[in-house]
């Protein structure tokens, strides 16, 4: 059973509030990852660690990163059950992940933080992972 929207809308808004595109079904993860060249996906979830850690980090990242990702889509764990199994689906063989982050470049996955990655560290430390992957990965090549 999914969690009750009233209780996860205000973590679905601290994404939103950052430009996320929120994707509940897997039609729109796939349209998502179409619709752009790198796209950041979050994995959202009630966790502490997504509270206090990922979504703070993703905020820092956007904000202070020079390369970004074209778009930001998120899934909600626990919630948007059918997208998130559609994201894992996309990222096997990776194993399953909540929060996690995957950049996807031509709508193919190139690089993941996963849940342990958000647990060892603090807010600041996660959004250098993030900062130093879209250097890597969403920089615009030039002609």
């Amino acid at each position: 059973m999914p969690y009750p929207e009233h209780l996860i809308y205000p973590m679905r808004q601290e994404l939103a509030v950052l430009g996320a595109v929120e994707t509940r079904t897997p039609s729109e993860v796939d349209q998502a990852l179409a619709a752009h060249e790198t796209v950041l996906v979050v994995v959202n979830s009630v966790c502490g660690c997504a509270a206090g850690k990922a979504r703070p980090a993703i905020g820092l990242a956007l904000k202070y990163g020079n390369a970004k990702p074209d778009a930001v889509a998120t899934v909600f764990a626990g919630a948007d059950v059918e997208a998130t199994a559609r994201v894992r689906e996309l990222l096997s063989p990776l194993p399953p992940s909540s929060p996690s982050m995957a950049i996807f470049r031509n709508g193919k996955p190139v690089a993941m933080i996963h849940r342990h990655d958000i647990e060892a560290r603090q807010a600041p430390e996660i959004a250098k992972l993030l900062i130093d992957a879209f250097e890597k990965h969403c920089a615009k090549q030039s002609a």
